[in-house]
């Protein structure tokens, strides 16, 4: 007999089924929601910018409409303002855009590759005009509702609104470089006093909104909640600066006092406002390296491919002879590396998917460097594979100043893995303690000492690629062209992702991105430089540390650790009160005229990383830096570089060049039609405004945001070293960059060191040297590392391994397909060598 329906153990099985219906009805309508959110996305960016304008226009006039029937409550009046500062900024940000976009082609590469600093200024602009035209969408469709959070609502709006009339300040500064430049030129080539003054300008621009709640919103949605994590661990990790903790300890401590800036956007953008102008290169060394802490190292390498072989070596700093390319019987030394510190080892990582024959030979054992339980990661196995017939020579990025191959290794390993081939990563000594040319002289030496022992890492040496990438791409380019200098094998062909090409402190397009970049701040690419060309003074750390000794450290940061877990436990508390009392303050606050700033009678909390970023105060007190004049923010004096030491690239490794023979882009016969319609702008724009100082950038009556942090502690360092082509390939003469084999980039649209790349395919192209040239969309600078964290990642660093496989490919096989999900159209493979007209 069938049981009752509802009861018994059919209805008992019903009910569970009844529940897995309805959590699927939900997963499908939350999935149809995404769909259509997804849809309506594309539909938003395949408008043209004009149609945006005016429908973002037209709905903040109806919200504003809307507010002012509302009686005279304080949150309708902000919300008021607010759609009246939108419609504002946005109707004058829509024709510096068009005019910026009309002559946008004429900087790319080639048609089928359209990406330079202008396209990608705009495309952050309009991704600013989307999230303001979805929001406003949503603001008028919910407005009525009693569910409608007026002050999320506010606040989203309030950041966004700062955020565009940042942009638009931006927009203005592009629209100056492309009216003071050469016609074709990308970077800033005023007299150095201009260019000084552009750069001083340009750093007083506000940059917390950008660190708020509109962090990374120029991003692909996938890598957000990663650069949130980062944004909060840098602020946390600013607190606990400087208390003389190990890695480790400040790493904890961060953990436990770094609530506040989770909840409160606000303060997390201010606070890292602060961090990134005041502190030194110093912090950004300890912060990036807290990836070589063993435990965070050993977390990722176990979601890394599994290798066979990685081991660390140390190279004897002992001369070896090395045949010319030109005739093999001929022989010269390759001296170890002498430069700051005199000779001393070298380390390398090799890296091998299988167990190769030389892998395991007594010569190469003897060159192993013990790293604990690592080392073990050399398994027996039945039988070796037979030596690969190419080898990748790897060198890391990290500003020249931070991190190992042991950050890098986790997507070298991949490499390994598909590619099939043994990878050595050099591990180059890091500025400031050892400045240029120090890595570039080590990196040649591991170089060459890899082809001449290249049967003892597993490969026969047919074929050789150097990769690289940021600063790593730089030394690749470098130490190519010193292989070149010095008569020996240049490598089949670079891979370099995201290049630094150019090291001098020159403003262009892509590096006005770097106001808004959570991973490239100005201020830090001017530190790491200065460093790297021996302005930065090594770290005076306390003499106690070096006393204390390991276990010394370790018992006092366990002591520290302690005393910061009694203390996070107050933070925490007391930021949650602090919050709930700012929002209740806010509340019954008067009306504030200015609805962009914060209201004066609401004081910013005080933090213990303002006791470590505080300075003494100069002669202007506490001024804000709006009143400053542009002699107050001081430079760097050139003078510090008179004791740099002296260089080992002399005069016979540059070889012989003339002033003339650096022309780092194509000439005026090149480029008549960039002539035509930039000289068009420049009239234009000389018509509004006969000064041409970067502060009259600005039409009257527009007034961006400053910043309220003090004055900033940047080095425009501009000594001529950084001019070196050794240093920054791009001003390479043309005898020069003839030496260097294909060359395959691969760059980020968003990438504040985007314009390194494409003027550098543009110098190579004009040369009539091999190149390719490969933008991926929406990712940020340093995607490699990020390998595993989502799609796009994934398919930015398979794009990186095709053009590596073109390179160890023999010449004649046929090239993979080139992934296509992420990167813009491309440019021929291998364009043919014609002479320059």
């Amino acid at each position: 007999m069938e049981s009752p329906r509802g009861t018994g153990p059919a209805g008992a099985a019903g009910a569970p089924a009844s529940k897995e219906a309805q959590e699927g009805a939900g997963i499908r309508s939350r999935r149809r929601l995404r769909k259509g959110k997804a849809r309506a996305s594309r539909l938003t960016h395949g408008m043209d910018l004009h149609t945006m304008t005016q429908s973002l226009v037209t709905l903040a006039e109806d919200n504003m409409a809307f507010f002012s029937s509302q009686g005279p409550g304080e949150t309708a009046r902000r919300l008021l303002g607010v759609f009246a500062g939108v419609r504002e900024q946005a109707l004058g940000l829509e024709p510096v855009l068009g005019r910026l976009l009309g002559v946008a082609h004429l900087f790319d590469l080639d048609s089928e590759t359209p990406a330079n600093g202008y396209r990608s200024l705009v495309h952050t602009a309009r991704c600013c005009l989307v999230h303001l035209l979805h929001k406003s969408r949503y603001v008028a469709s919910n407005r009525r509702s009693i569910f409608f959070r007026s002050g999320h609502n506010l606040a989203e709006l309030e950041a966004y609104l700062a955020a565009l009339t940042q942009l638009r300040a931006l927009a203005y500064y592009a629209q100056r470089l492309l009216t003071t430049n050469q016609p074709g030129r990308l970077f800033f080539e005023g007299d150095e006093g201009l260019t000084a003054d552009f750069l001083r300008e340009y750093v007083t621009l506000h940059k917390g909104c950008f660190y708020g709640r509109c962090l990374g919103f120029q991003f692909t949605p996938a890598i957000r909640p990663f650069l949130q994590t980062v944004s909060i661990g840098l602020v946390s990790f600013g607190e606990h600066y400087k208390r003389n903790e190990t890695g480790l300890g400040v790493t904890a401590s961060s953990l436990f006092t770094g609530g506040r800036f989770a909840i409160d956007p606000e303060l997390r953008g201010a606070e890292f406002e602060r961090i990134t102008q005041n502190l030194d290169v110093h912090f950004w060394k300890a912060f990036w390296n807290i990836t070589e802490i063993e435990v965070l190292s050993s977390l990722a390498n176990m979601a890394s491919a599994t290798v066979r072989v990685s081991r660390l070596l140390s190279l004897p700093p002992k001369p070896f002879e090395m045949p010319l390319a030109a005739d093999a019987k001929l022989t010269i030394t390759v001296s170890p590396p002498l430069a700051h510190t005199g000779p001393g080892p070298i380390l390398a990582r090799l890296i091998s998917y299988d167990l190769r024959e030389g892998q395991d030979s007594e010569e190469l054992n003897s060159l192993v460097k013990s790293e604990g339980p690592r080392s073990l990661e050399l398994r027996p196995r039945p039988q070796q594979a037979p030596r690969s017939r190419s080898l990748l020579v790897h060198i890391h990025g990290g500003g020249f100043v931070a991190q190992t191959s042991k950050s890098h290794e986790p997507y070298l390993k991949s490499w390994a893995q598909e590619l099939g081939t043994p990878i050595l990563s050099i591990d180059y000594s890091l500025a400031p303690e050892a400045p240029f040319p120090r890595a570039l002289e080590e990196c040649f030496y591991a170089y060459c000492w890899a082809i001449k022992h290249c049967a003892l890492l597993g490969s026969t040496g047919e074929r050789i690629c150097l990769a690289g990438d940021s600063a790593g791409g730089n030394l690749c380019f470098t130490v190519s062209l010193r292989a070149a200098a010095y008569g020996v094998r240049v490598p089949d062909g670079i891979m370099a992702a995201y290049p630094a090409t150019m090291l001098q402190p020159a403003a262009s397009p892509s590096r006005l991105l770097s106001l808004m970049d959570p991973l490239l701040p100005l201020s830090v690419l001017s530190k790491c430089v200065s460093a790297y060309a021996g302005a930065e003074t090594e770290d005076h750390s306390d003499s106690d540390q070096k006393a204390l000794g390991m276990m010394g450290l370790v018992r006092r940061d366990t002591a520290l650790l302690l005393r910061d877990l009694r203390m996070g436990a107050s933070s925490w508390l007391n930021s949650f009160l602090e919050l709930s009392g700012r929002k209740s303050h806010k509340t019954s606050s008067p009306s504030d005229p200015d609805l962009l700033a914060e209201p004066a009678s609401v004081p910013m909390r005080r933090s213990v990383s303002e006791a470590a970023l505080a300075q003494p105060e100069g002669p202007l007190g506490r001024d804000p830096v709006k009143s400053r004049t542009m002699q107050d923010l001081s430079l760097r004096s050139s003078s510090e570089a008179s004791d740099t030491s002296e260089l080992s690239l002399s005069a016979e490794t540059l070889g012989p060049s003339k002033p003339s023979d650096v022309n780092f882009l194509l000439g005026p016969e090149d480029v008549p039609e960039e002539a035509v319609a930039i000289d068009e702008l420049r009239t234009e724009d000389q018509c509004r405004s006969a000064s041409t100082r970067a502060g009259a950038a600005f039409p009257e009556g527009f007034h961006p945001r400053r910043s309220s942090q003090g004055a900033t502690r940047i080095p425009f360092y501009s000594s001529p070293i950084v001019k070196n082509p050794f240093m920054s390939p791009l001003l390479a003469p043309d005898c020069m960059l003839q030496t260097l084999p294909p060359v395959h980039i691969v760059a980020c649209a968003l990438d504040p060191m985007l314009d390194d790349s494409v003027m550098f395919a543009r110098r190579l192209r004009s040369l009539g040297q091999p190149v390719t040239l490969r933008v991926v969309e929406d990712l940020p600078h340093g995607f490699l590392s990020l390998a595993a964290l989502c799609r796009e990642t994934r398919e930015a660093t398979a794009l990186c391994v095709e053009r590596i496989r073109l390179v160890l490919s023999p010449p004649g096989t046929a090239a993979p397909a080139p992934h296509r999900g992420l990167e813009r159209r491309l440019a021929p493979a291998t364009p043919p060598r014609t002479p320059p007209a």
